[in-house]
């Protein structure tokens, strides 16, 4: 029985950009499937609670990039603490994430490299020409992934998993869900690396 991981996220993460090649590694190593769902946390925080990145106290901001030091020294991973283009709007990029899943493409494989593009390379993910290009730098064919991705179709499938991870309790990102326990944050990956060993 193949073992599923549900993987909810924001493309535009730092958090989950440092953990999505651990959780890579992790699905390999058991032989699970991880269904990326991409969604919008600008929905998921006003109710549960959240705050988003300028409306929280100066001390949590200052203290954010001292973890984001952190973890990206102790992992390894080249990391810019505050990129330009870190905040752009990211609705593109997940809805190519959603249609790469749908469609047969590697959607984990895509959103790192989204996460990459921003937190290794200050590219910016708004434009449509650099959303292309990564697309086709992860082997996908890059106009008919963004053809998939202007689609209302798939811009209301994006709205519909937001929906969906909150009445799952999901409140922040990234959140792995396996066997319906939750484990929020690239912090608790060991944990999930433990519950699937049962």
């Amino acid at each position: 029985m193949t073992k599923t991981i549900d993987y909810y996220l924001t493309v535009i993460s730092p958090w989950a950009y440092l953990g999505a090649q651990r959780l890579a590694e992790i699905a390999q190593k058991h032989r699970a499937e991880v269904r990326v769902i991409p969604i919008n946390l600008g929905a998921v925080f006003p109710r549960t609670g959240g705050l988003p990145l300028p409306k929280r106290a100066p001390e949590r901001q200052a203290y954010r990039l001292v973890e984001l030091k952190r973890w990206s020294e102790h992992l390894g991973i080249p990391l810019i603490l505050q990129p330009s283009n870190a905040r752009v709007p990211d609705l593109t990029a997940a809805c190519m994430v959603i249609a790469a899943g749908q469609g047969g493409g590697r959607p984990l494989e895509l959103a790192q490299a989204f996460g990459r593009a921003i937190w290794e390379e200050n590219r910016n993910i708004a434009e449509v020409g650099t959303c292309e290009a990564i697309a086709t730098e992860t082997g996908h064919h890059a106009l008919d992934l963004l053809a998939k991705a202007l689609d209302p179709a798939v811009r209301q499938r994006y709205a519909e998993q937001t929906e969906a991870a909150i009445a799952r309790g999901v409140f922040g990102a990234p959140t792995y869900v396996y066997k319906d326990e939750m484990f929020w944050g690239q912090d608790r990956l060991e944990f999930l690396d433990l519950a699937l060993n049962g």
